[in-house]
């Protein structure tokens, strides 16, 4: 407290003084026992009250010891069991928690992990997926700028996620302990098998198959694909120490529209330690049309190329990037793409009046908007010459199609002339546009339906700058490219609308996520927040049943199917209110992924210990580990004095004490018959 404080509670003590002698003895003229309990009453309540309005601060000083952080993260997958080190896991874990020496030194924080990364709880190795990325990212949020070693308890075979060596950084040690056995024994894996999802009727559609063998001796196994009791292609593929994988690519014919399972396998004639690995199974879904798009311009601009590459990602959709001029026969195409369209293309405006495609309208600095305000009734234009850029705005009430938001209020502007813009009632608007954090309340991107015509119109240029962008931040092209392809799904059908429409997959692998999207519109075509929608799901083979309710999200109803058996699937959505149905099937296909290790990947392993300035253990040398660890001096114990300040006034008791002084005063008072 500072001198001016202190001198304050001096002429406060005085003041109280003064004011009950003055009450009780001066002006009372008696010195009896009430007269002096009544006097301290009085002092005290009028000194503590003199004391809230003077409000010192108090401060307080503590010693707080910090111990370092000792992180022990537990494998908990299903690769574990397979490598038979299941109680060897759950043994030194056990073993590192209940350390007496370490739990001196250290304030030991246990994990566990699979695809996620949660508080130790217990091991069951369970965990359909081995996440060792998300270890190394959430230890860094969790222990943001400290000093701490990790001692990781696994195998080391990863099957999600980016490459666990490199996440971790080189500011925290750690110290992996291997699980499983490191003999090497003869093993045939098929590691990877890569093929698209979708291939047309009558084409051959390649496949790329990764092989990879673990053995001392030069042998040769027999590779074969097979779709039911046929075999569509068998070769025999030679490996030896040297040589331990090899690549094989394989063109199949598509004879049959649908969903076709294949079968990918591996032989040898010796028996192996893990045959499960030498089996993959896979789906393509067989169609029968291509849908064409032509993108039609007069200028070059990088929106092209990237509307192309994003529509083409999708095998079903092919792109021709042709000038108005160029187009013999629209019947040639499904959807047309008028790039900044001008006079130049009346030609082909007026051919579509007859051929009625469906059409996406990308406008931009180029764009003639007195051409298209006399071709097209949709949206009205009144523009100037003046260049303005405008940000994305997600409307959550867009209800045409399912579509999540992928993060448009971050994507770098679009550009197109300053103007108003007026949308018809038929009009449904996807993304508002802003300048700067202004609401224009006009279209960025909407969609409009005539009849059994439908047409888009994106209202700016440079929008490969958002493909850009979704790559930067997801690291990957996949969610912009979807969202483009669900604009050209949308374009390329006539449908009416339905009532419930729903979005699911033809076929998942065992251990991914099994989730089916609905959406049920009521008789204006609203999404319909109330609807109750329901589930069945059919196994084709046993006939056993499963009923689930789907629940609401955004803009979309979902259930989530995990833990389904592999096999084919039929299943029925209802509207229970309204009776409306959807029925569809799909195929679960055969794969555990985390059958398919017969060793832990010690290299992997050894290079993160490496890495990290840690060192690798194997269960045997827990012991050495521990010593290690009690060793280090870069972990040492830390004293921390805590200065705390804290005003008075924030002293919710003394407040408590001025109501208990001045009531219990004038309690005796009345009592005494002074009132």
């Amino acid at each position: 407290m500072t001198t001016n404080t202190i001198l304050y509670i001096i002429i406060s003590l005085i003041i109280a003084g003064g004011l009950s002698y003055f009450q009780y003895y001066f002006k009372a003229r008696s010195n009896s026992k009430v007269n002096l309990l009544l006097a301290f009453l009085r002092f005290s309540g009028i000194f503590c009250l003199l004391l809230l309005l003077i409000n010192p601060i108090i401060t307080s000083n503590s010693t707080v010891v910090e111990k370092p952080i000792l992180a022990i993260v537990n494998d908990n997958s299903r690769s574990i069991t397979y490598l038979k080190a299941d109680k060897e896991a759950n043994e030194l874990a056990a073993k590192l928690e209940s350390n007496s020496a370490l739990k001196e030194k250290f304030n030991i924080q246990s994990y566990q992990f699979d695809t996620d990364f949660l508080p130790f709880k217990k091991l069951d190795f369970s965990g359909k997926q081995t996440n060792l990325d998300v270890v190394a990212n959430d230890l860094k949020a969790i222990y943001r700028n400290q000093l701490y070693p990790t001692v990781l308890i696994s195998d080391g075979n990863q099957t999600s996620g980016n490459d666990y060596v490199y996440s971790f950084g080189d500011s925290n040690k750690v110290f992996p302990i291997v699980l499983g056995d490191t003999t090497k024994v003869l093993d045939l894996k098929i590691n990877q098998l890569n093929v698209n999802k979708y291939a047309f009727l009558k084409n051959k559609f390649p496949v790329e198959v990764f092989l990879q063998y673990s053995g001392t001796k030069a042998i040769t196994a027999n590779f074969q694909i097979s779709q039911g009791n046929s075999i569509l292609n068998k070769q025999k593929v030679n490996f030896s120490p040297g040589k331990n994988t090899a690549v094989v690519n394989v063109f199949l014919t598509a004879n049959k529209i649908g969903t076709q399972l294949y079968k990918a396998s591996l032989t040898l004639a010796e028996k192996e330690k893990n045959s499960y690995n030498n089996y993959k199974n896979f789906a393509v879904e067989i169609i029968d049309q291509k849908t064409s798009i032509a993108i039609i311009s007069v200028i070059n601009h990088p929106d092209i190329a990237a509307l192309k590459r994003a529509i083409e990602s999708n095998a079903q959709r092919k792109v021709d990037i042709i000038k108005p001029k160029q187009i013999s026969q629209l019947s040639n195409y499904n959807v047309l793409v008028f790039y900044q369209p001008t006079i130049d293309f009346k030609s082909i405006f007026d051919a579509n009046q007859s051929a009625k495609l469906n059409t996406l309208i990308i406008t931009g600095t180029h764009t003639d908007f007195n051409f298209l305000n006399q071709l097209q009734n949709n949206l009205d234009f009144k523009m100037t010459s003046q260049k303005e850029d405008y940000l994305a705005g997600f409307n959550s009430q867009f209800n045409l199609f399912a579509i999540d938001n992928i993060g448009f209020e971050n994507f770098p502007p679009l550009q197109n002339p300053y103007g108003s813009i007026k949308v018809k009632p038929n009009t449904n608007v996807l993304l508002w546009s802003k300048i700067r954090a202004i609401e224009t309340q006009a279209p960025l991107l909407a969609f409009c339906e005539n009849k059994d015509n439908r047409s888009a119109f994106l209202l700016g240029e440079n929008s490969w700058k958002w493909r850009l962008e979704s790559h930067t931040k997801e690291e990957s092209f996949e969610k912009y490219d979807i969202f483009i392809d669900k604009i050209i799904q949308f374009l390329a059908t006539n449908n009416t609308k339905k009532s419930l429409v729903v979005n699911h997959e033809s076929f998942y692998n065992s251990g991914d996520a099994i989730e089916i999207t609905a959406q049920y519109f009521n008789k204006n075509y609203e999404f319909d927040e109330k609807a109750h929608l329901t589930i069945a799901v059919v196994n084709s083979k046993t006939k056993q049943t499963k009923n689930y309710d789907l629940l609401k999200g955004n803009n979309a109803y979902k259930v989530n199917l995990d833990g389904l058996a592999a096999g084919s699937y039929r299943f029925t959505v209802k509207e229970l209110n309204s009776k409306s149905s959807y029925s569809g099937n799909f195929e679960i296909l055969d794969f555990d992924i985390e059958k398919q290790f017969v060793n832990p990947d010690v290299n992997r392993l050894d290079q993160l210990a490496s890495l990290t300035k840690g060192k690798l253990y194997y269960p045997n040398q827990a012991e050495t580990l521990i010593q290690s660890l009690l060793a280090d001096e870069n972990y040492k114990t830390i004293e921390k004095n805590n200065v705390r300040r804290l005003p008075l006034i924030d002293w919710k008791w003394l407040l408590l004490l001025i109501c208990i002084f001045f009531s219990a005063e004038w309690f005796i008072r009345k009592y005494n018959g002074l009132l």
